[in-house]
């Protein structure tokens, strides 16, 4: 037989956890009963102190009166007289137990006629004082701290329990502590304030404002200065953002936002400051790295707070919301939250690349849309200053995101401006053929049998240093590669057009309209050619309904003719009725406020006929001319300029134009100016005597293009023009003759002749005139 080892198996790792956990449960909680009993005692003692000392003060002892002592000595002694027996008459025993009680004091100070024992009074009268002063005396013990227990450690000798001590607050400490600032204060507030006249006022602050602008100027200047090790003073400037002097807060507040910045438009890198991983912190660093570690750490946290802070006063602001302190007024805080929305506005053009650029957009495209005039403009330029300089596309990708779910959240109920800001896009060329580009095989690298099979051994040893170096030019890239911007730019069009095609179907009468077919007709070719059709009848319904103003009906004709002039070129579509529409409001226009709608119907003409003329017949193009020339005359000097110079470019486009110059070609009807119908209005039978009406024009440009005109508008001989008009679009010469500042463009020459000679062409004037008179007397 085997004999079994008697062995102890040894608690697992778990197991001596669990019941060490319990174990200094167990003591946690006996410590904690023995600490609420000491607790309890001490206030037991306390009550009775306090009770002690109430009664020692309520209760006062009552002196005997001298009259009621002698009164009972007088009976006493009347009494000892008639009771007394001479000394010689007792007996021993009773004259020495007469003597023994003679020599204790309760004898003498006892009532004799009670019969209650000695002591009974003494221990019923007794003082509690006495009492309390015949308790031994004990130390008064602190309370024992309570313990935060800890993870235990495991060590070669068994398991160490760990606990650190919770600090407990001296709450009596505290209270005096707080008496002794009330008694401070009160005694603060009793003293009297000066009072100062308001010149000693307006130059303390001035004094105060002085030192405040000191001290941002020194912490600005350490900071750009070195950056690196001063990095921590920007939490020191941020502070002054929470100025509570009344006197200088608002300005103090104004110049400290202003001056972070633009810290931090110097400050910040080129790049975004990614958070570190734990890994990367667990990283033994060189000293310079960790430098360069701890300033941007330090810089992105400060930046966030900075953007909190002009956010909380924009909000401030917004929900006219007080602070307790009441330190600015409400109207003071309008003009903190101009200041911050300039600050957000600048740092959202000048810092796209750094972190927190998506949280500045989303604060700034909702005040696209603010009540205020002022700070929806501020807004409004800073996204179209965006837009303009944003050359890959991350920055515009995000504003027009926040944008389209702005007016989708709105309900399109939202500021025109709002929807203007797309036309700023820089956005030319997109994805239009995104399937075949997937469909077709991107350049790979050569595989190793592939080089084995079809090169030699040289040509393999240099197709491989090709090919590394091009992986390494690929990596080390900087700029972003085509591709990629396309499909940026891609994504941003889509969701332009998505907002655009909502307003179209859901709010046709809302006041975007002129936005959605102003951006229609800058966007439209781009637009993928599955939605031209649809879009197309869109727009003619549109026309067609009457509920369109006149800038309206050209934005949506002007939008047909770009659809239909890039892609939809191979689109069989005839546009006849937009041709049509556009013959017919052409005498709407005039001198007045329709006049700046003429540079729209300038670049319909261009892209109706310039760019169609294979698909415009010479009946459609005679009777544009006429109408056209008739209209120069009743128009400002620039649009008939801008008129006149569209003609040239039907006479020098479209053959037999010059048949409107000969008075005696005829054909077939009679010239109907009156019919909407360009086709059948026989302009070929009518001439451009309008012509001769222009070069009478006050304007000399107006006047050089009718003469340009009548002349057949040759390229070269003494009829052509000049370079600077020759040169130019109908569209840039509409633009550079305008007349807004009520100005004559070209300026006219000042004539300032000499006064002796005016005086001699007024003598010769009145020479001339009385031998005319006496000449026809001498006839008659």
């Amino acid at each position: 037989m085997c004999c079994r080892k008697n062995t102890k198996r040894v608690p697992s790792f778990r197991k001596l956890l669990r019941t060490s956990q319990i174990k200094l449960d167990n003591k946690l909680k006996n410590k904690q009963y023995k600490q609420k009993s000491a607790a309890k005692k001490y206030r037991k003692e306390q009550k009775k102190l306090r009770e002690a000392v109430r009664d020692a003060i309520s209760r006062k002892p009552f002196p005997l009166e001298e009259c009621k002592k002698k009164q009972v000595a007088r009976k006493w002694e009347e009494k000892e007289e008639e009771d007394a027996l001479p000394l010689d008459m007792m007996d021993e025993d009773d004259l020495k137990l007469m003597e023994d009680l003679a020599q204790k004091a309760s004898f003498l100070t006892r009532d004799l006629s009670s019969n209650e024992p000695v002591h009974v009074k003494k221990r019923k009268h007794e003082s509690v004082i006495e009492k309390y002063e015949k308790v031994p005396r004990r130390l008064q013990t602190e309370p024992e701290k309570e313990l935060i227990h800890l993870l235990p450690i495991k060590d070669k000798s068994g398991i160490i329990p760990q606990a650190v001590e919770k600090p407990v607050l001296s709450v009596a400490h505290d209270e005096e502590e707080d008496t002794e600032d009330m008694e401070e204060a009160e005694d603060f507030n009793e003293e009297p304030l000066p009072v100062l006249t308001p010149e000693e006022m307006a130059a303390q602050r001035r004094q105060k404002l002085q030192e405040r602008k000191m001290h941002i100027a020194a912490l600005a200047s350490a900071i750009l200065s070195e950056p690196d090790s001063n990095i921590k003073k920007l939490k020191e400037l941020r502070a002054m953002l929470m100025e509570q002097d009344p006197n200088v807060a608002v300005i103090v507040r104004k110049l400290v936002m202003v001056s972070l910045m633009e810290i931090f438009k110097d400050v910040a890198p080129s790049y975004k400051i990614r958070p570190l991983t734990e890994a990367e912190k667990a990283t033994k660093v060189k000293k310079e790295t960790q430098k360069l570690r701890e300033f941007e750490e330090g810089l992105v946290s400060q930046y966030k707070f900075y953007l909190e802070n002009l956010e909380q006063t924009i909000k401030d602001w917004k929900q006219r919301k007080l602070k307790k302190s009441n330190v600015i007024s409400l109207k003071a805080y309008k003009g903190l939250a101009e200041v911050a929305v300039k600050c957000l506005c600048e740092l959202l053009v000048a810092l796209p690349h750094f972190n927190f650029h998506n949280n500045i957009i989303v604060l700034i495209v909702p005040l696209m849309n603010d009540p205020s005039k002022m700070i929806s403009e501020l807004c409004v330029e800073a996204v179209k200053k965006l837009f303009k300089q944003d050359k890959l596309g991350y920055a515009s990708l995000g504003v027009v995101k926040v944008i389209s779910g702005l007016v989708r959240g709105r309900n399109y109920d939202v500021r025109p401006e709002v929807l203007k800001v797309f036309l700023h896009l820089r956005i030319k060329e997109v994805e239009l053929q995104k399937d075949s580009e997937d469909i077709a095989p991107k350049k790979k690298f050569m595989t190793y049998k592939e080089k084995r099979k079809n090169l030699s051994r040289m040509q393999r040893k240099w197709k491989k240093a090709e090919e590394k170096l091009e992986r390494e030019l690929l990596e080390a890239e900087a700029s972003e590669s085509k591709q990629k911007k396309l499909k940026l730019h891609t994504e941003t069009l889509n969701i332009v057009f998505v907002t655009y095609f909502r307003i179209l179907k859901k709010a046709q009468k809302s006041p975007l309209l002129p936005a959605v077919l102003e951006g229609l007709a800058k966007f439209a070719h781009l637009i993928n050619v599955e939605f031209f059709d649809d879009l197309l009848i869109v727009l003619h319904s549109l026309i067609a309904s009457g509920d369109l103003s006149y800038r309206e009906s050209l934005h949506c004709v002007l939008s047909a003719f770009h659809i239909l002039s890039g892609q939809g070129d191979v689109l069989n579509i005839d546009p006849m009725k937009f041709y049509t529409h556009l013959y017919k409001t052409l005498f709407s226009l005039h001198a007045g406020g329709t006049n700046e709608d003429i540079g729209i119907v300038l670049q319909c003409l261009d892209v109706m006929f310039a760019k169609r003329r294979k698909q415009v017949s010479q009946q459609r193009a005679l009777a544009f001319l006429k109408r056209l020339s008739i209209l120069a005359l009743h128009v400002l000097p620039n649009s008939s300029v801008g008129i006149l110079a569209t003609n040239r470019i039907f006479m020098q486009t479209f053959p037999r134009m010059d048949l409107l110059l000969d008075n005696e070609s005829q054909g077939s009807g009679v010239y109907l100016p009156e019919l909407d119908e360009p086709e059948h209005c026989n302009a070929q039978n009518t001439a451009l005597w309008e012509l001769h009406l222009l070069q009478r024009h006050y304007h000399p440009t107006v006047q050089k293009f009718a003469s340009h005109l009548i002349a057949g508008a040759p390229t070269e001989g003494s009829g052509a023009l000049p370079l600077d008009l020759s040169q130019r679009s109908a569209t840039e010469l509409f633009e550079t003759y305008c007349m807004k500042g009520m100005t004559f463009n070209p300026p006219v020459a000042s004539v300032t002749p000499r006064r002796k000679d005016t005086f001699l062409q007024m003598d010769s004037f009145v020479d001339e005139e009385l031998n005319k008179q006496l000449q026809q007397h001498i006839r008659e």
